[in-house]
């Protein structure tokens, strides 16, 4: 009993290692492309950030639906991490999912990086920005062409710079 229990443990957590190697790959991590890590303390990130943004990012915090003003953003530019202002996404990349949230068909190589979140009990992929790991949203395979993707994003998480 105590070794299948064991080979049933073992064979769940391998897998979650190989779908959480797998959700990195996916994310357009490009070999080449080192981002160099912003560390902070706690106590920093809570100096530098609103509450709503600390939440979101450092606690990986959602917000309600349709409460960002970026749902409606149309202009050409930058969306760029509310953290570090490390560009993440263009505007040409961003679409109306209809979800209430910023939505995105793919980002900048190598700007995210992506691991598996079982918060909700089933896996989900969470991504997060590659320079100071703030909580971005979560990965959908539901979105448009031509990558099928959705990448859902919180807006407190980001912030817009006009071309």
């Amino acid at each position: 009993m105590k070794r299948r229990h064991f080979l049933w443990t073992a064979g769940v957590l391998g897998s979650g290692a190989v779908l959480g190697r797998l959700a990195g790959a996916s994310a357009g991590q490009a070999a080449g492309n080192r981002i160099e890590k912003l560390v902070l303390s706690d106590a920093e990130w809570r100096k530098r950030l609103e509450p709503d943004r600390y939440r979101i990012l450092r606690d990986a915090g959602t917000e309600r639906p349709n409460s960002s003003a970026l749902n409606a953003e149309k202009r050409a530019g930058t969306f760029v991490c509310a953290g570090c202002e490390l560009p993440l996404f263009t505007s040409e990349m961003k679409y109306d999912s209809g979800t209430g949230w910023p939505s995105f068909f793919t980002t900048i190589e190598g700007a995210v990086e992506t691991k598996l979140d079982f918060k909700l009990i089933y896996p989900r992929t969470e991504y997060h920005c590659a320079r100071c790991e703030g909580h971005q949203g979560h990965l959908f395979k539901d979105g448009p062409k031509p990558t099928g993707q959705r990448w859902c994003n919180n807006g407190l998480a980001l912030k817009f710079q006009p071309a």
